[in-house]
């Protein structure tokens, strides 16, 4: 693993963890001030939502700018995000609108934050400036692998750190930490990867292509290939985003959970989970090719979807949880390295850009639609959610009988 990516991997982890950190407290926090649960879909939404705004415009700055001076700014904006957010649990429960003071300080700290964690654009092109194409094909992996870690650690280590004796504080000054460690790396190591040469003038960028990604797709132009993995992506990611808004709230629900409990429970989960990142989804892609690893994926995710609403006894629950979550593992680290592969070398960042834009789409809709369905049926949502990854199953069938004579191989 080149040092030179360091920088750049730390970024988009710790891009994850300020979304994934919070998942375990934020339900906590959000009933401690007696708000409905769908709040805590909101809250998750607002980060993904303004991150789905934010990338494309701090994308279109670095070019104009150059990549550090811009992950710098994004950087310095998180931590203060997390600062605003410590002002915040100190502040008085006092009603504004119906709901608490310091909720309305929370959802201002989300949007910050995920304004500037719009920058996972600009990561990505600072990874693309550095790479041959040969690179990207296992660079982008990684960086998909990295993403699948932060999802899958963020929620255990936000769980344990809230359960010190200074509760939520101890998350939130975990947050500040990593934050200003990320700071100083990007400060210090990360070197520019965009010369003065090939930046480009600033361009008025269309809201219309901001917020409508068929816009971007059709403008961009990709192979039929590519469109058949921004589908596929799609119904996976929305499928993330019903499951993040909502498997918190299940997990509480079912086993009647604290804090505490919860943050062990999805530490331990993610532990296993990071074994599988980390080694089983390597020997799939080797073993059985990368698209065929996609497709497993998506059956796991299928599979361990109803599986979790079988049992309540917890010792059951964690091998259904376990199919679940691999299919989380296989699925992750996948898709961009088979867009980046696939994509044309010249539209290389615009193509990466519209995959974390229908990503962000997806967690900025969902989770607080999920949390209204599941406060009125519960665990029956995910018996419905099974039709997610089986589209995405379907969509890839038949792009291989269409385009067969095409590559999907990473």
């Amino acid at each position: 693993m080149t040092k030179k990516f360091i920088p750049a991997y730390l970024l988009t982890f710790v891009n994850v963890l300020g979304f994934s950190l919070l998942m375990p407290v934020l339900p906590f926090v959000v009933d401690s001030y007696g708000a409905p649960k769908w709040v805590f879909g909101l809250l998750i939404t607002l980060y993904s939502a303004f991150q789905f705004v934010g990338a494309p415009i701090l994308g279109a700055m670095s070019d104009n700018r150059g990549r550090k001076p811009i992950l710098l700014i994004s950087q310095a904006g998180t931590l203060l995000s997390w600062i605003i957010f410590v002002i915040a649990i100190t502040l008085p429960n006092y009603p504004i609108f119906g709901f608490a003071l310091p909720l309305w300080i929370v959802a201002l700290s989300r949007i910050l934050d995920g304004i500037t964690g719009g920058n996972v654009s600009v990561s990505n092109a600072y990874v693309s400036d550095l790479t041959t194409k040969k690179e990207k094909s296992y660079i982008f992996g990684y960086i998909g692998g990295i993403v699948g870690i932060g999802m899958i650690v963020g929620p255990g280590l936000g769980g344990l750190t809230a359960s010190t004796s200074i509760g939520y504080m101890g998350t939130l000054l975990t947050s500040i930490v990593i934050s200003v460690l990320t700071l100083f790396t990007i400060f210090k190591w990360l070197k520019e990867s965009h010369p003065l040469e090939k930046r480009t003038t600033h361009q008025k960028i269309s809201i219309w292509e901001v917020l409508i990604i068929p816009i971007r797709i059709k403008r961009v132009n990709p192979s039929p290939l590519i469109k058949v993995l921004f589908s596929m992506k799609f119904f996976f990611s929305a499928m993330m985003g019903f499951y993040i808004g909502t498997m918190a709230l299940f997990l509480i629900d079912l086993f009647d959970f604290n804090v505490k409990e919860l943050g062990f429970f999805m530490f331990v989960i993610g532990l296993f989970l990071s074994f599988n990142q980390a080694f089983v989804s390597k020997y799939f892609v080797k073993k059985f090719g990368a698209f065929n690893t996609l497709i497993l994926g998506l059956v796991f995710c299928a599979v361990g979807m109803f599986a979790i609403t079988t049992t309540a006894n917890i010792w059951l629950f964690i091998p259904c949880y376990y199919i679940l979550n691999l299919g989380l593992s296989l699925c992750f680290p996948v898709f961009n390295s088979l867009i980046s592969v696939n994509a044309n070398p010249a539209k290389q960042g615009e193509v990466m850009g519209i995959s974390e834009a229908i990503n962000s789409f997806c967690m900025a809709c969902f989770p607080v639609i999920s949390a209204l369905i599941y406060s009125s049926i519960g665990s029956d949502l995910y018996k419905v959610l099974i039709l997610l990854p089986l589209t995405a199953l379907v969509l890839a069938f038949v792009g291989v009988k269409k385009y067969g004579k095409l590559t999907f191989s990473a």
